[in-house]
């Protein structure tokens, strides 16, 4: 796949450029030319009229509407996206609410220590509360400026940027909130239980990698 969609990082920079990029791509990852999509199963079709969004679990139940999101403060973002296949996009820019924010208005059981996110289509990843409760992660509904596209995980997703994509659940329409770890769709099927880029967790244990 390299050359047409991908370029080794620093390639086609000058010097200072490169360095700086290369810094910034974790090892055994290649930067990506467009903004891949990479889709398991359908694509859901989902309007911001029909969307919705539950909390339960060790929390208090609720849902939100889309517009109770967008009343919540509004962001801009600039974030880096690494892909566990293996490409990355620097600079990814975005709008939308940060966890911290949204997390204000949800009450938590002290005994939560993990969260499944569950998404449209019938997805699921789970997540650390450490990990899922840090300042740089939000939910996303614009992408460099535009609505975000269904292909993307319209009409929102959840960004956390110092994992693989693959916890940046598309088309999030919920949490649940857990004492206990369980694994979502793709940590049962072979992927890290965490997936930090920089120690390249791709893959468990289980599978000798």
């Amino acid at each position: 796949m390299l050359g047409k969609y991908f370029q080794k990082p620093g390639k086609e920079e000058g010097d200072g450029a490169a360095n700086a990029k290369g810094d910034r791509v974790p090892p055994g990852q290649h930067l990506a030319k467009g903004f891949p999509v990479l889709t398991y199963g359908e694509t859901p079709q989902v309007s911001t009229e029909e969307w919705e969004f539950r909390v339960w679990g060790l929390a208090k139940s609720a849902t939100f509407s889309w517009s109770d999101f967008m009343a919540l403060p509004q962001h801009e973002f600039t974030a880096d996206f690494h892909c566990v296949t293996r490409w990355s996009k620097l600079d990814v820019k975005w709008t939308g609410i940060k966890v911290t924010d949204f997390m204000s208005l949800i009450e938590l059981d002290p005994k939560v220590a993990h969260v499944m996110e569950h998404c449209y289509g019938g997805y699921t990843t789970n997540i650390s509360v450490e990990d899922f409760l840090r300042e740089e992660n939000f939910f996303a509904f614009k992408v460099f400026g535009e609505d975000l596209p269904s292909e993307h995980g319209g009409p929102m997703r959840l960004v956390v940027p110092h994992l693989y994509a693959w916890k940046s659940a598309k088309w999030i329409n919920g949490l649940e909130f857990l004492a206990a770890e369980e694994l979502g769709f793709w940590e049962r099927n072979g992927y890290h239980r965490r997936g930090e880029p920089w120690a390249e967790e791709r893959y468990s244990n289980a599978f000798g990698i």
